[in-house]
């Protein structure tokens, strides 16, 4: 896809210039003069709309759990799920998802089960184990250490001529002030990698606003320095977004000129509440700021359009509720079924227990044998 939004039949000629987003959609879900909805079957829409329902609901029932102290500090997505899973709906089940710690609804879409996204959040660390046939790679904490690993990956893809397989990178804005990200990217751009790196743009690294982020007028625009080709697009848009994923993941595998090229999205989103559970977005940012950003949010866009095409009415959206009500409930019943030993924390930390830590488990086991795993239990709880 170009950076001229007129290159690709299915956007709008609304977004002409190259720092507008490219948007498929208006705010209330209608397709813009001159724009196609994506080349997306009626199921396949249906689908997206699902996991953009069943993404929302997560969000709001993790925040939930954690509150009430059954799950430990979570990063909201609430505003930029429509993102995570368009982007995550335009790869094949062979690309590889490099995630950070807030994309719960990419990982899901992508291979990942409800309930391995709440195990490591309950402790229990075979959550983080991915299974051999998904590829996505665990949660990344550390900003931006995931860019250059993308690349690797995507450059060993290269020389071994893997043209069928392409590795898309999220992060959030304030990865673009870290070193990794430019030492990625330009590796990126010398060695044509077939990548895509996804710029999740909420506005808000934590406390730090875009504008303080960079001088920058747009984040898309730094790709021009690593001679890789800069996209923006509506981020709460999810046919904008699938479009413009699609064309940046076609172009990195099975470009039309033979030449693999890297690209680099700026999703423009927002954040709607906090960074994570121990944040409090009230003492950085107004209160009218999110509700603004509200006005076009992504699954109220995505159901109007179903709505509007036929394809979506009350009784199937009732389904779609009721179904992802269940796959929740049912996730949240079997992590909390799950059985963990305590002494598990003294393993995987050093090669050889130290005598402090050896001190500690000989504690702990004590104190579980003269008052009995029930009673232990109890206490704990």
């Amino acid at each position: 896809m170009s950076t001229q939004n007129e290159a690709d039949p299915h956007v709008s000629s609304e977004s002409t210039q190259r720092d507008e987003p490219i948007r498929i959609l208006d705010d209330d879900g209608n397709l813009l003069p001159n724009a196609e909805a994506p080349s997306l079957s009626d199921e396949q829409l249906v689908s997206m709309y699902e996991d953009l329902v069943l993404a929302r609901q997560f969000d709001q029932r993790a925040i939930s759990l954690q509150r009430q102290g059954r799950i430990a500090t979570y990063a909201p997505m609430t505003g930029q799920e429509g993102s995570q899973v368009a982007t995550s709906y335009a790869l094949e089940e062979q690309d590889w998802l490099f995630p950070t710690y807030r994309e719960h609804a990419a990982k899901y879409v992508h291979g990942m089960s409800l309930p391995s996204l709440l195990k490591p959040l309950c402790g229990l660390r075979d959550g983080y184990a991915i299974p051999d046939d998904v590829n996505v790679l665990p949660e990344y904490i550390p900003i931006a250490t995931q860019v250059p690993q993308a690349m690797g990956m995507a450059w060993g893809h290269h020389l071994q001529d893997r043209a069928d397989t392409a590795v898309l990178c999220h992060f959030g804005d304030g990865a673009t002030s870290e070193g990794d990200f430019h030492e990625g990217l330009n590796f990126a751009g010398v060695f044509d990698v077939p990548a895509v790196f996804v710029c999740n743009n909420n506005q808000w690294a934590i406390s730090v606003p875009r504008d303080q982020q960079t001088a920058s007028d747009t984040i898309a625009q730094k790709a021009a320095a690593y001679g890789i080709e800069g996209v923006r697009v509506d981020g709460l848009d999810p046919l904008a977004v699938y479009e413009v994923t699609r064309c940046a993941l076609s172009k990195a595998k099975n470009p039309t000129d033979d030449e693999r090229r890297p690209t680099l999205i700026e999703s423009v989103q927002y954040r709607y509440g906090a960074h994570t559970t121990a944040d409090d977005p009230s003492v950085y940012r107004e209160e009218d700021e999110a509700e603004a950003w509200r006005q076009k949010d992504p699954v109220d866009r995505l159901r109007n359009f179903l709505y509007g095409e036929g394809v979506l009415d009350e009784t199937l959206e009732d389904e779609i509720d009721d179904r992802v009500d269940s796959q929740i409930s049912e996730a949240i019943s079997t992590v909390e079924a799950a059985e963990a030993d305590p002494a598990h924390i003294f393993e995987h930390v050093y090669e050889e227990l130290p005598d402090r830590l050896r001190e500690q488990r000989d504690e702990l086991n004590a104190l579980r044998e003269k008052y009995g795993e029930e009673a232990f239990s109890e206490v704990l709880e």
